[in-house]
């Protein structure tokens, strides 16, 4: 007997270090779960839509969000080490640039229309945290979509796209409709939703246990609030 596909739905951020990590761990669990095949979708979130399109350098883009150069140090701090153990090299160096991450989740939307929206999920987060590409600038996108076979107008053209745009928004504010607050978030079945970057452990017990129960939030592990503006 085919076992049913189990479906996991991320919501999650360019622009949010602990989705790169939970990314990490959810694909550490895939290559050990031994189970049902799983399909992984991913949908968007803005932690932080006010961010002019010029964005904010580091400094200027933490002082607003923390109040404190000196709060964000043991943040960092702890991303890094965290980023490490998943085999990512977060620099919050001061070439980081935080951007209005709406243009990336256009890019996004018609990627997962054409089929490599993981891919592309996988090279924007490299490109925001590990390489301090800035994100906000169109030729920058133009770059980074020519290694997946656009041409420069296609980009600017989905970048121009207010039907696009308003499709990301709409995604968003179901999600946000749905009890979605921080990310990542996890939804696996429609039936469990697993909130922040949690072990791998939690990824294959949630796994194991889609059979028809209640829905349940499981734990809470490290994530962004655009509410608190904590990481």
């Amino acid at each position: 007997m085919e076992q049913e596909t189990i479906k996991v739905a991320i919501v999650s951020d360019v622009a949010c270090p602990w989705c790169y990590v939970g990314k990490r761990r959810l694909e550490a669990a895939l290559e050990e779960w031994k189970g049902a095949p799983v399909e992984v979708t991913w949908h968007p979130f803005q932690l932080d839509p006010t961010i002019p399109e010029s964005g904010f350098d580091r400094d200027t883009y933490l002082t607003n969000k923390f109040g404190d150069l000196e709060r964000t140090k043991a943040m960092t701090n702890r991303l890094t080490e965290a980023g490490a153990e998943e085999g990512i090299n977060f620099n919050f160096g001061v070439q980081w640039l935080a951007v209005n991450t709406l243009p990336l989740h256009q890019l996004l939307h018609v990627a997962g229309e054409e089929g490599f929206k993981d891919s592309l999920k996988e090279r924007f987060l490299k490109a925001y945290f590990e390489e301090n590409l800035h994100l906000n600038k169109p030729e920058v996108l133009i770059k980074v979509m020519s290694e997946y076979g656009w041409d420069a107008e296609k980009t600017k053209q989905v970048l121009a796209d207010d039907t696009i745009a308003y499709a990301v928004k709409q995604e968003i504010a179901h999600y946000q409709e749905r009890g979605v607050t921080g990310v990542p978030f996890f939804i696996i079945n429609d039936k469990y939703g697993i909130s922040g970057a949690q072990p791998v452990s939690v990824f294959l017990d949630a796994f194991a246990q889609v059979a028809p129960i209640p829905i349940a939030v499981i734990g809470e592990g490290d994530s962004c609030d655009p509410v608190t503006r904590e990481c």
